[in-house]
Order: structure tokens, then sequence, then C-alpha cells
């Protein structure tokens, strides 16, 4: 029997805006109702909506996870996301675990390692796990490979502490191994990604989840799908075999 992780993803809204809503799923209680009936082991969310639906996350008894820092993509230029929750907030909103991106690569690539460090320590002395979103970004690895980056983003994760790492798939199944050895005992989630036709989609979640990763966190290809709790059945079978 697999035991991988299934995460919804829905922190989106900050760096994204509105734009990949619709009428349903521009609502956050409708996310945390596909979180429960699709039988998620923890929804991912900012701290607003942590706050502002708090009391229907703990109704549906679904486990949170907070991301703590987060950027719009209205500024242009390098990537910068700074910390906007605390330790100490996410833990009084009953979260988890906490997550936090740093964009390897960009020109402050230094301060988010900086802010890391120290969220990282804190959490883990109150209990906390810490998951790290790993994203080459920047013009400085504008000729990397991505196999290559990818690798490098897990290792990153283990390098700094980091009792998961969330990256996103280059592709190449090979390539994806190998970043999970360069992990070491830091567990990789791989990013659903952006939408994509189902059956596609699908067949790429097998192909990850035999690359040996800890598990899944999907989004759009979830709560942008016209049947999400069909959909989220299927992902789970494919990652827990259930």
């Amino acid at each position: 029997m697999k035991k991988g992780v299934l995460y919804l993803a829905y922190d989106q809204g900050l760096e994204h805006g509105p734009s990949e809503f619709n009428d349903k799923n521009v609502n956050p209680a409708k996310i945390i109702e596909i979180a429960q009936k699709g039988r998620y082991d923890a929804v991912i969310f900012q701290k607003g909506i942590a706050e502002k639906y708090n009391d229907e996350i703990k109704k549906s008894k679904v486990p949170l996870i907070i991301k703590l820092n987060g950027k719009t993509n209205l500024y242009k230029g390098e990537p910068m996301s700074e910390q906007i929750c605390s330790v100490d907030e996410a833990i009084k909103l009953g979260a988890i675990a906490v997550g936090y991106t740093i964009y390897v690569g960009s020109e402050f690539e230094s301060k988010m390692l900086k802010e890391f460090a120290k969220i990282e320590e804190e959490a883990h002395n109150k209990g906390l796990q810490v998951i790290a979103w790993i994203y080459p970004r920047g013009k400085a690895i504008a000729s990397e490979k991505e196999d290559e980056l990818m690798a490098y983003s897990a290792r990153v994760g283990l390098e700094i502490g980091a009792d998961m790492v969330k990256l996103k798939y280059s592709g190449n199944p090979n390539a994806l191994k190998w970043a999970v050895k360069a992990a070491g005992k830091c567990k990789i989630v791989v990013a659903g990604g952006t939408k994509k036709e189902e059956k596609e989609f699908l067949q790429q979640m097998k192909e990850i989840i035999n690359c040996g990763v800890a598990g899944i966190a999907v989004g759009r290809n979830v709560w942008q799908n016209d049947k999400p709790i069909a959909i989220s059945k299927k992902i789970r079978r494919i990652v827990k075999g259930k």
C-alpha cells in the first residue's frame, strides 16, 4: 500500500490574483469542502484565508499548512518573497506545518535563505514541520537546464534543514529520481502545476509517484476541474493506492 501525502494547494491567489478562479472556486469555503470530501492530508493557505475561514477549517478537520511568505506578480524585477506571517500566528491558527518560498538564483536569494533559517529554527523549536518551496528564478539561471535545477532545488532543501521540499517537475522521470536521491532524508512533494487535460495530468501523476517522491501538492488541476471530488479520488488512488 502506498503511503504518499496528498496536499490541496490554494495559496496561488496572492501571486496570481483572482484571474484563475471562477464563481465557485473563488470562494475558499468551496476549497475547504473539496479538501474534506477529497480526503486530503492537508490544505495549504496564506494567512488571510486561514484566519478568515478558520472556523470552517476546524470544522472540516482537514490539517492546515500556512505559507509564511508571498508576493504578487505585478512587480517584474528579480523575485523576492518576504515573510508576511509569523510562526506564532500559524500556531494560533492551528497549522501543523508552515511553508516558505525561496527563489534560488534570484539576486535576493541570500535574504530569503536568511529569513528561512530563522523560521526553520523557530518552527522546529515549537514542534512544526517546515516545507520549503524551492523555485529557481531570475536572470542568473536563464541558461541552466531544468533537470539540473530540479536536483539542485532538492539538494538546497536538505542543506538548509527543510523537512520537505516542494518543487516543480521538469518532465524527466530519471531527473526526478536523481532529485529524490539528492534530497536525502528531506522529503520531496511535487507541485501539480498549471491546468492540464485530465488524462495527461493523471498520467503525469503516476510517473511522478513512481519516481519515489513523498507525495503531491495539487491545486489548479483539482479546483479548476468541473468535478473536483471525482478527480481527487483518482489522484488519491495514484498517490495512496486507495
